[in-house]
């Protein structure tokens, strides 16, 4: 059986805020798992995971060890938002049951930072946010800054947070149709790429200077 396209779960013209709404008031069992949270949500909710799973890395150094969990997570639901399809999940993931009552107290926190950005959110330049080749791009953009995200560099400062912001404005952006928005989180991908050449530049540059004195 093929996995169902993104669309065949929710009208992704709503506002983020009513998919999250309908998502709770779907929520009507003890318990929940991870595949049937995908579906309710569908795609604007995929997309507010990907910012969701992205905020712990918005310190400027993250937390060691967590980008080896959601770091790959981001990356699963982004390729299957650009592929157009629910996200593959390792089947022992996808039946994993969580707790109905803690996860709705979840989804009622996030409802309400949720609503409070859309406060200054709205429309804009939405050929950037379009489906088909824009969607796509904005998709992988957000499964290479999650790469840079998972870059082995925690212990320095701004290396998971520059990349974190991009996905979290890629995501929110095109979950709004906030094409403004969505060229901030390019702008912090490209953000990130300088920094981390400078950091390789300084990297050599020390490389360069202890072999200059040990050789000297």
């Amino acid at each position: 059986m093929s996995t169902p396209a993104i669309q065949d779960f929710q009208d992704t013209n709503d506002p983020l805020h009513v998919t999250l709404e309908r998502t709770l008031a779907a929520i009507d069992t003890p318990t929940i798992t991870l595949r049937r949270l995908l579906d309710l949500i569908g795609e604007q909710g995929l997309l507010f995971l990907c910012a969701l799973l992205a905020i712990p890395f918005l310190l400027p150094v993250s937390i060691p060890g967590v980008s080896g969990v959601f770091g790959p997570a981001i990356i699963l639901i982004a390729a299957g938002i650009t592929g157009n399809r629910m996200p593959w999940i390792p089947r022992r993931l996808a039946h994993k049951e969580f707790n109905s009552e803690k996860l709705k107290g979840t989804l009622k926190r996030g409802l309400r930072i949720v609503m409070r950005v859309e406060r200054v959110v709205r429309p804009r330049f939405r050929g950037i946010t379009a489906a088909g080749l824009p969607a796509r791009l904005n998709g992988t953009a957000i499964i290479f800054a999650a790469v840079l995200m998972m870059a082995p560099f925690g212990l320095i400062p701004f290396t998971n947070t520059l990349p974190a912001f991009a996905i979290v404005l890629l995501s929110i952006g095109m979950s709004q149709r906030d094409g403004l928005v969505v060229i901030g989180g390019y702008l912090f991908i490209l953000a990130t790429l300088i920094y981390f050449g400078v950091l390789l530049w300084l990297t050599l540059q020390a490389g360069q200077g202890l072999f200059g004195f040990f050789s000297s």
